[in-house]
């Protein structure tokens, strides 16, 4: 019988270890769970910007939804060579280049202002870019980014130095763009961008050319290492005589991040690094080889230190 007891005794006794261990763990549990859960209600009461979207202020031809930041000065080097089916003659379009340098200077994190200036029809232009949305995470988040972008350009080119042709007036000689920059970064790898634009042409040289040219673009960089990635961009003509007369823009590279510069590497069938060149006078056939290679090489330099 004394047995039976300490058998009874000592199988109440493991009985109520194992009670008391299973309580200890569930009470872990419960706590473990509150932690996570007051964690994941601090992390979606705080918003937080989703940022680099895109490294540079360019993606190929287009403008990205980027600025360059308060306070920081970006100096832009873009250069484009001849077509690569010009031939050995030309040495497949590397003794032909346009060349185009540009200051971009954030006046706020949201608010850039720019100037430039292309070998192209001497051109000189500037634009206004203003973040007016930035994709966040967390409370309210913002699924995308947006950035409004207008610009003018005028060519200072001589005309009446030309065959059959006369001067301009000052009027004449000025377009104007406007853009709505759309962009979203779906992972730390993958970004694409659209672009709803509009070119108003002071000029035309025929009856039944568009004043004002419409297109759709859109971009995207897809990062392959810490420090390369695709880049592509692409902007579609709204039906209309520049649509029917002319080709889509359309650019594929690289960008290859070097320290305090971004180097861009890109082939596209446009020769002109300015909207008024680009969206409605390209002619170059991608397929068929009228493929131009270029570069852009961006510096950023901090003019105001952040307070």
């Amino acid at each position: 019988m004394l047995r039976n007891f300490y058998a009874f005794s000592l199988k109440g006794l493991l009985l109520a270890c194992l009670l008391a261990w299973a309580g200890a763990a569930r009470a872990q549990t419960e706590n473990d769970l509150l932690r996570d859960l007051e964690k994941q209600t601090t992390d979606s009461t705080k918003r937080e910007a989703v940022a680099a979207t895109f490294k540079g202020t360019h993606i190929i031809n287009s403008q990205s939804v980027e600025t360059p930041g308060e306070g920081t000065l970006a100096f832009l080097i873009q250069h484009r060579f001849g077509t690569i089916n010009s031939g050995p003659y030309e040495f497949f379009g590397l003794d032909n280049a346009v060349l185009r340098l540009s200051f971009e200077y954030g006046v706020t994190d949201r608010l850039a202002l720019g100037l430039g200036r292309s070998s192209q029809e001497k051109t000189f232009d500037g634009f206004v870019k203003y973040k007016a949305l930035q994709q966040s995470t967390g409370a309210h988040p913002m699924p995308v980014s947006v950035t409004l972008f207008a610009s003018s350009a005028i060519t200072t080119l001589k005309f009446n130095q030309t065959a059959n042709t006369t001067e301009r007036s000052t009027a004449s000689r000025l377009d104007y763009t406007y853009q709505v920059l759309l962009a979203r970064k779906f992972s730390p790898s993958l970004s694409v961008q659209l672009m709803p634009t509009l070119i108003h042409r002071n000029y035309v040289a025929l009856e039944g050319m568009q004043n004002d040219v419409y297109s759709i673009g859109a971009g995207l960089r897809q990062k392959l290492t810490k420090r390369l990635a695709l880049t592509a961009d692409y902007f579609y003509l709204l039906p209309g005589y520049v649509a029917d007369n002319y080709r889509n823009a359309l650019g594929v590279g690289v960008d290859i991040e070097t320290g305090g510069h971004v180097f861009q590497l890109h082939l596209t069938n446009s020769s002109g690094m300015v909207e008024k060149f680009f969206v409605p006078q390209t002619t170059g056939n991608f397929f068929d080889g009228d493929i131009f290679f270029g570069f852009t090489v961006a510096r950023n330099f901090t003019v105001k230190s952040r307070d």
